[in-house]
């Protein structure tokens, strides 16, 4: 029995849980969400300098850079963007210890825009507002409660003075709502570790795979004509309905015998339409339709793969307009592929036993049917998965929030995986 009462728990274990503080995660977190860091903006550059400076403070050793935009898009493997922007930067901090990093816990500070205010609860979508045990505002939930709960175990260690024999790494990234350019980078200037858990939002349970998603663009071309003689036109708007039909075919046939994994999940691979453009004039027939959009990748699908079948149920469309038309088929911004942590790895029994001591239950194990920087790491030889605050259907929408319960619960089960998988310095 440890000095805090808790079966199982050793006393370093116990001296870094009692280090925690849950008031000051909760100022922590409301600090962070009140800095509108929105994807390619300039406050997503000062969070992540914000970052840098709490983890100096928590006496990690830091690596704060200037991102080289131009090379890292010239780089092989480089994940895309969608947003536009002018700089960015990373941040990485690192406690004492031997070799490299046991665990790396990793967190993204951007956020998606947020859409019209008025939808909003509350004056303004930043100001994280507390009700009860709950913290609502852009980023509450996905993810800046995750990346609260890496800050504060951080900060618990070295409150502590529990000294790890291993290096704990804290990876702040940015660009992750729009292809995972931060995680890109921070891979490609050597940051790594024996394994990594990403506090994205899964709600209690641990997330071991997820899916890809690649954004798409449809360009449907009609033949342009006064409103008034429409008939001498071809409306680029009816012309793309085949194409939207065909879509819905192949997300249909893409989601037939999905991985075992996705138990429960009705569509493990969606694949959407987000935006349509057509037409420039009121009483003119559209010559021009443009959609984008996001295509699922199948687990362990080499992306060419998913990109060749969305071209070609388009390509074979039978009505003769678009036999002598064809739609355009681009592939811009995000390209998410697939990932997920090696059968039988350890760090899966690590967090389920940490998660169940820190919680009193014992968390299941699903897929995401959304792209995230798991993939990055797996790919670059990094084994991770995903354990976090927050609903992700409450994500990249005007009612999000998190249950600060749940950002306090993750805080402790990632203080215990430190202490475990890093070991005590003796």
């Amino acid at each position: 029995m440890s000095e805090n009462g808790s079966a199982g728990v050793s006393d370093a274990e116990a001296r870094v849980l009692n280090a925690l503080d849950d008031a000051e995660t909760v100022r922590l977190l409301a600090d962070l969400v009140r800095v509108p860091s929105v994807t390619g903006s300039d406050a997503e550059s000062e969070l992540q300098h914000r970052c840098g400076r709490l983890l100096a403070e928590a006496g990690l050793d830091v690596d704060l850079w200037r991102l080289d935009l131009d090379a890292l898009r010239a780089a092989p493997g480089f994940p895309g963007t969608e947003a536009p922007r002018t700089e960015a930067y990373g941040v990485v901090g690192v406690t004492e210890g031997e070799g490299e990093p046991a665990l790396v816990l990793q967190g993204h500070v951007d956020v998606v825009p947020v859409g019209d205010p008025a939808r909003w609860e509350g004056a303004d979508p930043f100001d994280a507002r507390i009700a009860g045990d709950v913290l609502h505002g852009r980023g509450a939930c996905d993810m800046k409660g995750g990346l609260a709960a890496n800050l504060a175990v951080a900060v618990a260690l070295r409150r502590s003075g529990v000294r790890l024999a291993r290096p704990l790494a804290v990876h702040c990234v940015a660009g992750e709502e729009d292809g995972g350019l931060g995680a890109f980078a921070t891979l490609a200037r050597g940051h790594g570790g024996a394994a990594a858990v990403m506090t994205e939002p899964t709600g209690g349970t641990v997330i071991t795979a997820t899916a890809g998603a690649l954004t798409f663009r449809i360009e449907v071309e009609g033949r342009a004509a006064h409103g008034a003689t429409r008939y001498e036109g071809v409306n680029a708007l009816e012309v793309f309905w085949p194409v939207f039909e065909a879509i819905r075919r192949l997300e249909a046939d893409r989601n037939r015998d999905a991985d075992p994994v996705f138990a429960g999940n009705p569509l493990p691979y969606p694949i959407e339409i987000g935006t349509v453009r057509a037409g420039d004039w009121a009483s003119s027939v559209p010559d021009l339709l443009v959609a984008e959009g996001r295509l699922g990748v199948r687990l362990d699908e080499d992306p060419a793969r998913a990109r060749l079948a969305l071209e070609t149920a388009i390509a074979e469309l039978g009505p003769p307009w678009l036999r002598e038309h064809p739609p355009r088929v681009t592939w811009p911004g995000g390209q998410f592929a697939s990932g997920r942590l090696p059968a039988g790895h350890e760090l899966l029994d690590q967090v389920t036993r940490a998660v169940a001591e820190a919680t009193g239950s014992r968390p299941a194990e699903a897929a995401a049917p959304y792209g995230s920087d798991l993939r990055l790491y797996a790919a670059g030889g990094v084994p991770a998965l995903h354990y976090g605050p927050g609903d992700v259907r409450l994500a990249h929408a005007p009612r999000e929030r998190v249950d600060l319960r749940e950002v306090w619960a993750t805080s402790r089960a990632l203080a215990l995986l430190a202490v475990r998988r890093c070991g005590i310095r003796s």
